[in-house]
């Protein structure tokens, strides 16, 4: 009896089945709480969650990648390379860790070693019919660390992305990438010598001064036109009320075109200090339902003013009262790429893309592949996540 439990018909199921779903489960919660950890910059608790889920299930490889990722942000890089590799023990194509191992070796200036995990990326792409991808690591295996079979294999592949179709924009832009390494083109070296040629010739300094001239000649045009329009309204001045009427709708569409000039410069800066402040008040008075939506407003109204800081700040405040929330953390990631910060974006949106995933969230995960799909379609890791 000890090693089986009675059903609710009275029959039996093995004691493990129930043991190894409660596992599973604890497993989830792990990564999930190691995933919101690194979301939110908390390093040290992210690497203890992953660290739990690596002990629940000591075959998976994923809490191992994660914390070498985490190993790497903060910048101790030969501690991530054990974890990587401990990674690649139990699944030796594990894309994230081969990522991660060779970002972290040739950080470390081990670029042969970084090349061979490459080489190995570019093995376990092209197996997975991902042409392109396979080819920009190769690539990079040679940037690393030169020889004449990585820069066979480059060739291969550039020749097979020669015959990918024309609207393959993700072919095109590896195999100009692979061409540029390889110096394929025989054009290339002369390329440069015709490149100063533009430059040096007065032709090109004197073709855009016709056209500059004439552009003034139309300008005066345009004046005495734009000063011909007021000079129907002094004739309102004097006579009847249905010149006064008329002038009246001249005057409205003027009204009617500063006003959309006016709201997004003053209206949504305003507006998103007024959110902040009413947000605050409600975190001190204990709302905290009400201060996280206030802030969620009010860093949406920072971002339409332009004030990038001030939106990121008000994310980061709403963090700490919602921090799995997947709104919160997607317009994060616009943030970043709005700075520019496209690493930043990256990460976050594969640990949201994570934690949806294990959640079973398909809205979130629709939404986030929206982004990606408008903003990221050249980063693929993303796009694998979508896929």
């Amino acid at each position: 009896m000890s090693g089986s439990k009675r059903g609710p018909k009275g029959g039996s199921r093995p004691a493990d089945v129930g043991n190894s779903s409660s596992l599973y489960e604890r497993y989830k919660d792990a990564l999930r709480r190691g995933h919101v950890a690194a979301l939110r910059g908390r390093n040290d608790a992210a690497i203890e969650a992953y660290s739990e889920a690596a002990s629940i299930a000591p075959d998976r490889s994923l809490p191992h990648a994660s914390i070498g990722g985490i190993l790497v942000k903060m910048g101790r890089l030969p501690e991530a390379v054990p974890a990587y590799e401990r990674a690649l023990e139990l699944a030796p194509r594990d894309e994230t860790a081969l990522r991660g191992i060779a970002e972290a070796l040739a950080r470390l200036d081990r670029r042969a070693d970084a090349a061979g995990a490459l080489d190995r990326l570019a093995d376990a792409l092209e197996a997975g019919g991902r042409l392109a991808d396979a080819t920009d690591a190769a690539r990079r295996g040679l940037e690393l660390a030169e020889s004449p079979e990585r820069r066979t294999r480059v060739g291969a592949f550039a020749e097979r992305l020669g015959t990918a179709p024309a609207g393959d924009e993700a072919a095109q832009r590896a195999l100009a990438q692979a061409t540029r390494v390889l110096e394929l083109p025989p054009a290339e070296p002369v390329e440069p010598e015709i490149a100063p040629e533009p430059v040096g010739t007065p032709a090109v300094a004197t073709a855009p001064e016709p056209d500059v001239l004439p552009e003034p000649e139309p300008e005066p045009e345009v004046a005495p036109a734009a000063e011909a329009e007021p000079e129907p309204e002094p004739v309102v001045e004097p006579k009847a009320d249905i010149e006064a009427a008329t002038a009246e709708q001249e005057l409205e569409p003027e009204a009617a075109a500063v006003a959309p000039e006016e709201p997004p410069a003053p209206e949504p800066a305003g507006l998103g200090i007024a959110l902040g402040a009413a947000a605050e008040a409600h975190l001190y008075a204990g709302e905290l339902t009400e201060a996280h939506a206030g802030l969620l407003a009010a860093a949406r109204a920072h971002r339409r003013a332009g004030r990038l800081v001030a939106a990121v700040d008000a994310c980061d405040l709403a963090i700490g009262l919602a921090p799995a929330d997947p709104d919160l953390h997607l317009l994060l990631a616009e943030l970043y790429l709005d700075h520019g910060w496209r690493t930043l974006a990256t990460d976050k949106l594969l640990l949201l893309g994570r934690i949806a995933e294990l959640d079973e969230d398909r809205a979130t995960r629709d939404r986030l592949c929206s982004l990606v799909t408008e903003r990221l379609a050249d980063e693929p890791r993303l796009v694998e996540l979508c896929a």
